[in-house]
């Protein structure tokens, strides 16, 4: 299906596209401190200031991160955009997954740490890397096409090593972290899951409209430009913050 889109269409866009665009940006920017892997002030002091093993605490705020998670959305939806059978849907977001939960579990544990912008940079960059794969761009530009089950197992850990980078900054106490994290990783999976079944909701209604294969197109370009604009907003800030 991916290749049919530089071969079939021109890269054109209806106004339409460009005004959701223009308000996907203004929206990114006056959320920027919402963005990507943060924790809400409540949720930080909560982390702060419990003590011992809380399961059900930690599950919920592993849920609420992960469907409040723009660049983990956006990239899970770019997995599954032209997955059609359920098996290859659960293989792909099992080895997204497991890359995300080793490296959550493990940076936390081992304080494997990276500075919070750059490694959200480069999050937001497999937003833009998984639209241009959609679109056929790396066939069509070099002539291979990536393994793409090994991008989204290595995405998957810096998506993990993100998180990571974040908890760590809001010194967990030591006592029950490893049960807390735990907790906190199934909870996000929870999430993930919840956040699975409506986007797929969404795209199996969409898949069944005739204009699909020609919205497809846009749906991506905008995937990408998003990608561009939470990397933009990471990098002013590792600059500027």
């Amino acid at each position: 299906m991916t290749q049919i889109f530089w071969a079939q269409w021109r890269p054109r866009m209806p106004w339409q596209a460009l005004a959701a665009v223009a308000t996907l940006l203004t929206a990114l920017l006056l959320a920027g401190a919402a963005l990507a892997h943060n924790v809400t002030a409540g949720d930080a002091g909560y982390v702060q200031e419990v003590t011992g093993f809380r399961p059900i605490a930690f599950i919920y705020l592993g849920a609420k991160h992960m469907v409040t998670g723009y660049d983990h959305l956006l990239f899970l939806a770019g997995v599954i955009f032209f997955l059609y059978r359920s098996k290859d849907i659960a293989t792909y977001v099992s080895i997204f997954a497991i890359g995300h939960s080793v490296t959550m579990v493990a940076g936390v544990w081992w304080q494997i740490a990276f500075n919070a912008f750059i490694i959200d940079a480069i999050i937001a960059f497999s937003v833009v890397y998984k639209a241009l794969d959609n679109l056929g761009a790396f066939r069509l530009w070099f002539g291979v096409q990536p393994n793409t089950k090994a991008a989204t197992l290595a995405f998957g850990l810096l998506h993990g090593f993100g998180l990571a980078t974040k908890i760590q900054s809001y010194d967990i106490s030591p006592d029950g972290l490893l049960g807390n994290l735990i907790a906190f990783n199934v909870g996000v999976e929870l999430g993930q899951l919840i956040a699975l079944a409506l986007i797929l909701t969404a795209m199996t209604q969409w898949r069944a409209r005739p204009a699909f294969a020609r919205q497809a197109y846009a749906a991506n370009v905008l995937m990408m430009v998003a990608g561009f604009a939470l990397m933009g907003l990471q990098i002013t800030g590792y600059f500027f913050a």
